[in-house]
């Protein structure tokens, strides 16, 4: 067999492995390319190996340019600026009120770190526009709730108005909550101390913030109780106290108080607040007399003593606030006092109770005697101490010395003390100590050390 016919008997008998070759004769091919170009030249043969539509191509697509996409080219960068000494100098006061432009300010900041002189009269030039521009507070103004509601309420009378004596508990409890709400889970664990007057000492007792909402929750209970309310203690405690109802409840927990607390404490004072605007019976047609003034009379138990239902929820809301501050002060958050006229009732209520506080511990033998053998009977003038009250909240109140009946007179006045209203606030909290708080005292240094004893002695746990 000659190399033609071996050739041709090739063509003829197709590889069965390949199953697109055709049986029989081929049609006449074009002969291959003798150009070179590689090692199969410009055109390599096609392959007979079958590829789907959706196969990606073996040889790769050229990337395009990103002239070809249509998208914006990315900015050059810019040179920067070349300028001049005097010229960085004269933007100088530009810089302090930032006025300039971004390459201006690079080119500044840069010569700010090579030359000495520049640098300090830009310090100086930044100092001054801080003079100009105070930082302001980020918080809001803590009258603004008040304010707001004044506003709506006052366009839309609600139809069950709350208490004007239960408003500032109402107010506290909200700021309160604003406060929680902010703090992360971690700082719910923050320690506080909390810190009140016994006897004639400070005293205080470490716990978290978590701790505090709990023993908020439960004093406020008491008024809960009072009101026909659901007690938040699980198990009573031994004597109806706050420190012995605060007690029980951290002792009765199975684990540390968490910001789970924040959930009943916030529910019960809700609940406060709707239970006496509906106990007050009245509407928003009722006079203020009308409203709340039988419910508002109904004493509310502390063990050792009583308070009447308006001032037990001022006495909520002065603590709501103070241990507001204690917290604020744990988790390094501002905390501002209440609004003027909240704060000028809870200033009224100690006013109010420094004449029993001061029978009491001269009674236990911590207070000087008056200069009467016996307490002058009730409904008579005696001696008197002019408090004055200097700041937000502020006013004067005459203070009965020798009986808590007996009637202020300024004729009979032997002492006069001047506070700011934060800081009496501060010291009824036990949080100041007596010898500290006075800003101005004249007359009987015996009278004023007593009723300043006598204001820290309102504080408890």
């Amino acid at each position: 067999m000659t190399g033609t016919e071996a050739h041709d008997s090739y063509e003829e008998k197709p590889d069965p492995e390949d199953h697109n070759a055709q049986v029989g004769p081929q049609k006449d091919t074009p002969p291959p390319s003798n150009d070179t170009g590689g090692p199969s030249g410009p055109n390599p043969p096609p392959s007979n190996t079958s590829r789907t539509p959706d196969e990606p191509p073996r040889i790769p697509m050229p990337r395009s340019s990103v002239e070809d996409t249509g998208l914006p080219l990315p900015e050059p960068t810019p040179a920067p600026l070349l300028l001049e000494h005097r010229v960085l100098k004269s933007l100088l006061g530009a810089w302090a009120l930032a006025a300039c432009s971004p390459e201006e300010t690079t080119a500044v900041e840069d010569h700010l770190g090579t030359c000495g002189t520049c640098a300090d009269e830009a310090l100086r030039l930044r100092d001054a526009v801080g003079l100009l521009h105070p930082p302001e507070s980020l918080d809001l103004d803590p009258t603004l709730r008040t304010r707001v509601l004044e506003s709506c309420l006052g366009r839309r009378p609600p139809r069950i108005p709350v208490p004007e004596w239960a408003t500032p508990y109402d107010a506290e409890t909200a700021r309160l909550d604003a406060l929680l709400q902010d703090i992360g889970d971690a700082e719910w664990h923050a320690p506080v101390r909390l810190r009140w007057f016994d006897g004639d000492e400070q005293t205080s007792r470490r716990t978290t913030v978590a701790g505090v909402i709990a023993h908020l929750l439960t004093v406020d209970g008491l008024v809960a109780l009072t009101l026909g309310l659901d007690d938040p203690l699980e198990a009573p405690a031994e004597t109806p106290t706050p420190a012995a109802r605060t007690e029980a409840f951290w002792t009765t927990s199975h684990f540390p108080p968490t910001r789970s607390v924040r959930g009943p404490w916030r529910e019960q004072a809700h609940n406060l607040v709707r239970t006496v605007a509906f106990a007050a019976g009245g509407t928003s047609r009722a006079s203020g007399a009308e409203r709340g003034g039988g419910s508002g009379r109904l004493p509310v138990s502390y063990g050792a003593f009583e308070l009447p239902l308006r001032d037990s929820m001022l006495d909520r809301a002065f603590e709501t606030w103070v241990h507001a501050g204690d917290i604020a002060e744990a988790v390094d958050y501002p905390y501002e006092p209440p609004s003027p006229r909240h704060l000028h009732a809870m200033i009224d209520l100690g006013a109010r109770m420094l004449p029993t506080a001061l029978a009491a511990r001269r009674q236990a033998g911590l207070a000087t005697p008056g200069q009467t053998r016996h307490l002058v009977p009730a409904g008579t003038p005696g001696r008197s101490l002019r408090l004055e009250i200097e700041g937000l909240g502020g006013g004067e109140w005459l203070i009965p010395l020798d009986s808590p009946g007996a009637l202020p007179s300024p004729d009979h006045e032997v002492a006069h003390i001047a506070l700011d209203g934060v800081e009496f606030c501060q010291l009824a909290a036990g949080h100041v100590p007596p010898e500290e708080a006075a800003a101005g005292q004249v007359g009987d240094r015996g009278a004023i050390r007593d009723v300043l004893f006598a204001a820290a002695s309102l504080s408890r746990i």
